[in-house]
Order: structure tokens, then C-alpha cells, then sequence
């Protein structure tokens, strides 16, 4: 059995407001991130991101951020598509830290529906020294 391959969509750069911070709670420190707009480019889709969603933040007490994006992108054609992008940034001695995420897509009927029958991966990095910006790189599962 061969295992799976990934294969690049596209890349996001997407815009960020300041954090809201929640303080500790039972399960750990709270924040959400504003989500005020970017872009997206890839072999097959391109368009923008759109202003409004948002990225809610758990670091729990082992160290470990659960992240959870909720936004959508419009396509350069129109095509509005919601996406959940769930992840971790997992710290890592003397090391960089291991930052995963695995968006799922709900694309409408048409040109892009193979979103909505496709996992992916994900990875996540800040985009600029002002730290307004993050990177995600999105790869199809084949």
C-alpha cells in the first residue's frame, strides 16, 4: 500500500487585528485573533480573503495552542468558500516549534466542490516582522 502524497493548492497570507486577550480560564489561556482580509494564490484558485472571521486560541497548561480559524475566501471567478482550519503549535526543545493545521473547506456546487471531498494539510508561519500578517500553506492529501 502507498502511502499519501501531498500535492500544493495554495498559499493565504492573511491580514490580522490585535489579539483579544481572555486570561486563563479552566482549560487554559483564551485569545482570539480578528481575521481584516488577504489574499490566496495557487496553481488552481486565487482571490482574497475575506474580513470578518477570526482565530480562536487555547494554550493549554502543557504549552501546546490549539488553533482554530473560522473565515471565508472569494475567488477571483466569485466562488465564496468557508473555511475551518484547526491546528496546534506544539513547542519543541531547542528546536523551532511544530505548527500543523488541517482546513476543511465548504466550497458551493460547481468548479470547486472537490474542496468539499479532499482533505488537506496546513502549516502556518508569521508573514512580516510587524506580525499583522500570517502565512498558510495548503496541501492536498492525494
Amino acid at each position: 500500500m502507498a502511502g499519501p502524497t501531498l500535492s500544493p493548492v495554495f498559499t493565504l497570507t492573511v491580514s490580522i487585528g490585535r489579539a483579544v486577550d481572555h486570561g486563563e480560564t479552566g482549560a487554559g489561556r483564551r485569545r482570539v485573533i480578528p481575521i481584516t482580509g488577504g489574499s490566496f494564490e495557487g496553481p488552481a484558485l486565487r482571490g482574497e480573503v475575506l474580513a470578518g472571521g477570526a482565530d480562536w486560541q487555547l494554550t493549554r497548561a502543557d504549552g501546546v495552542t490549539e488553533v482554530e480559524a473560522i473565515y471565508d475566501i472569494r475567488t477571483d471567478d466569485g466562488a465564496v468558500i468557508h473555511v475551518v482550519n484547526r491546528g496546534i503549535v506544539a513547542p519543541r526543545d531547542g528546536a523551532l516549534p511544530y505548527v500543523r493545521t488541517a482546513p476543511r473547506f465548504d466550497a458551493p456546487r460547481g468548479p470547486y466542490d472537490w474542496l468539499n471531498r479532499t482533505l488537506f494539510a496546513g502549516t502556518l508561519k508569521v508573514a512580516n516582522a510587524e506580525r499583522t500578517a500570517v502565512e498558510i500553506g495548503v496541501w492536498r492529501i492525494d
